[in-house]
Order: structure tokens, then sequence, then C-alpha cells
């Protein structure tokens, strides 16, 4: 059996154990890109209002979408130790699934940047499904958030990561 790798240092925390930004002068400027995943299970009868498009509040997943977009632009207004960064570009899409009445939302984001965007597209992901809760809540009060996760990151001294299925 192959030894377990010693976790890494957390990075928020100084010498003296108290919270702080990280410093990122020293770090290259590189093209930065995360990919986060996450899905909401819901009643097949909300499943249903999603996908035909007739949710009293409207077109669920294009307010959705606009929300996690808007989530992935103010991250660092969110999680106080997050940098603000220069974001090159959000994609998000949703996938229906009938069969397990659940909507999964994907994010990808990206930057030209000293720092990664993992914890941008997570927020993309959580926003984009909170909002799909409150637009159906209505129907659905039961509704689960469920597997949000990064899923891919690339650029940085770091490089590439991808999650094991």
């Amino acid at each position: 059996m192959k030894p377990a790798k010693a976790p890494a240092a957390l990075t928020h925390f100084d010498a003296r154990g108290q919270a702080h930004m990280v410093d990122v002068a020293a770090k290259a400027e590189t093209h930065r890109v995360a990919r986060a995943a996450g899905s909401i299970r819901m009643q097949p009868a909300t499943f249903a209002l999603i996908e035909s498009g007739s949710a009293k509040k409207g077109d669920v997943l294009g307010v959705a979408r606009i929300a996690a977009i808007q989530a992935a632009k103010r991250t660092s207004e969110l999680i106080p130790l997050c940098h603000p960064l220069p974001i090159t570009r959000v994609a998000v899409d949703f996938e229906l699934d009938a069969a397990a009445s659940s909507v999964r939302c994907s994010a990808q984001v990206e930057t030209l940047g000293r720092t990664g965007v993992e914890m941008e597209a997570l927020t993309a992901v959580q926003i984009g499904l909170l909002t799909i809760y409150d637009m159906c809540k209505a129907a659905d009060r039961g509704m689960v958030i469920e597997g949000v996760r990064v899923l891919e990151k690339r650029g940085g001294k770091s490089g590439e990561w991808t999650a094991p299925d």
C-alpha cells in the first residue's frame, strides 16, 4: 500500500496562525482555468416545470446562468481571503437529467493572473444551483444540492489537476 502524501501547509495562515491574504506578487501571470460542477435533485413535477420553461417566475435556467456568471465575478466580495481577479471568461452550462429529476450545473472560469479561479468556478456553480432552488422553492422545498466540486484546474506553478472519477 502506497503511503499517503502529507497534506500541504495551509497558505491562508501566517507563522502565528493568524488568517491573512496570500501574497501573490511574486507569482507569474499565466492563463488559468478552473471547471466545477454540481447538481440539484427535485421532484419530477418540479423538473417538468424547469424543462418546459413554464415555472411561474420565468426562465429558470436563463436566470440561473446570469446569477452564476455574476457570482463568479463577485467571489472576492463573498469569500474573505480571495483575491479580486480580472476574469476573462465565465461559461455556465446546465444538463437536464429526466431519469434522476436533476439539473447539473457546470462552470468554467478563466483569467490571466497570478492566482487560480477554482473559488470562482465553485461559487458560480453554487449560486447557479441556489438560484434554481430559489425560483422553484414554491413548488418543491425538498430539493437537494449535491456533489459540488472542482473538476479541473490549469495554469500556474502547480500545473494541471483533474479530479479522480
